[in-house]
C-alpha cells in the first residue's frame, strides 16, 4: 500500500474519531440540566438582535402614542406601553440587541486580550510573568462596577465606552485562567517534544498550549457573557452607558422604576429579561463545563 494511501486512510480515522468525539460532546451538553432551554433562550436573544424589525409590533423609538402611556398588556401592546406610550415588547426585543452585542465585544476584548498575556506569561515566567500577574491584581484589586463607573467617566458616557469598560474588567479573569492553565500544560510530553524539536516559543503557545486550554476558557466566556449583560444594565441604569431614548433594558429598567405605582411593568419586564438573559449563560457555562470534562460527567451521572 502506497504512502498516500496511508495518509489518506490515517486522515480518514481522524475525521471518524473527531466526528464520534463531537457527537459525545454534545449528548453529554443537551442532557445536562436546562441547557436545552438556556440554548433556546440565547438562540432566541440572537435572532431578536440581529432582526429586530421583523420581530417588533412598533418602532421602540418613533412610535409613540401619549394617549396610551402608561397601558397594561393588551392584544395591541402584550407587554403594555411605558411613560411615553411606547410598545413595552418592542423595546424589549430592540434592547436585545445591545445585551447580545455588548456580550460579544466586551468578553472578545477580556477573552482576546486576557488569555494573549496570560499565555505568555505562564509560559515564558519570569519579569513578564510577574508584570502580567500585577497588572491583573491592580485590576481586581477594584469592585467592578466602581472601575467600570470610573473608566467611563474617564473616557465619557455611552455604550462603545460601556464595551470597552466591561472588556478590561474581564481581562484579570482569562489572564488568570489561561496562565494556571498554560503552567500546567507547559511541562507536559507534547510541549517538551514540541521544544526538542526546535519550534518557537511563539509556535509552541499557538499551536499547542492555546488549543490545549481552551476547554475552560470557552466556559469562563459564557459565564462572562452574563456578567457582561448585568454590568452593562448597571452601567445603562446608573446613567453612564446607554442613552435614552435607545432600547436599552437598562435605560428601561431606570425609568420604568419611577412609575412602579403606575405600571409596574415598565420595570418588571426589562429586570426579567436580563434575569432570563443571565440564567441561560449560566446554565450554559455550567452545561459546557461538565460536557468537557468526562470525569466530571461520570460523577455527575
Amino acid at each position: 500500500m502506497s504512502t498516500l494511501a496511508l495518509e489518506d486512510r490515517s486522515a480518514g480515522r481522524v475525521n471518524v474519531a473527531r466526528f464520534a468525539d463531537a457527537r459525545a460532546f454534545t449528548r453529554r451538553l443537551l442532557r445536562t440540566r436546562l441547557v436545552g432551554p438556556s440554548l433556546a433562550v440565547i438562540l432566541l436573544l440572537s435572532i431578536f438582535s440581529l432582526f429586530p424589525r421583523q420581530f417588533s409590533l412598533f418602532d421602540p423609538v418613533a412610535d409613540q402614542f401619549y394617549a396610551k402611556a402608561n397601558q397594561g398588556p393588551s392584544l395591541e401592546h402584550p407587554l403594555g406601553t411605558d411613560y411615553l406610550g411606547r410598545d413595552i415588547s418592542s423595546r424589549i426585543v430592540a434592547g436585545a440587541r445591545i445585551s447580545m452585542l455588548v456580550g460579544v465585544i466586551s468578553v472578545g476584548i477580556g477573552l482576546v486580550v486576557g488569555v494573549s498575556f496570560g499565555v505568555l506569561g505562564g509560559y515564558l515566567g519570569g519579569w513578564i510573568d510577574t508584570i502580567v500577574m500585577r497588572l491583573a491584581d491592580v485590576i481586581w484589586a477594584f469592585p467592578s462596577l466602581i472601575l467600570a463607573l470610573a473608566i467611563t467617566s474617564a473616557l465619557g458616557s455611552g455604550i462603545g465606552n460601556a464595551m470597552i469598560a466591561i472588556g478590561v474588567l474581564n481581562v484579570p479573569f482569562f489572564a488568570r485562567l489561561a496562565r494556571g492553565s498554560t503552567l500546567s500544560a507547559r511541562e507536559l510530553d507534547y510541549v517538551l517534544a514540541a521544544r526538542t524539536l526546535g519550534s518557537t516559543p511563539l509556535r509552541i503557545m499557538v499551536r499547542h498550549l492555546l488549543p490545549n486550554i481552551a476547554a475552560p476558557v470557552i466556559v469562563q466566556a459564557s459565564l462572562a457573557f452574563g456578567v457582561a449583560v448585568t454590568t452593562e444594565a448597571s452601567l445603562s441604569f446608573l446613567g453612564v452607558g446607554a442613552k435614552p431614548p435607545t432600547p436599552s433594558w437598562g435605560v428601561d429598567l431606570q425609568v420604568g422604576y419611577q412609575y412602579l405605582s403606575n405600571n409596574a411593568v415598565q420595570a418588571l419586564v426589562p429586570g426579567t429579561a436580563i434575569v432570563i438573559c443571565v440564567l441561560a449563560f449560566n446554565f450554559l457555562g455550567d452545561g459546557l463545563r461538565t460536557a468537557l470534562d468526562p470525569k466530571l460527567w461520570q460523577r455527575q451521572h
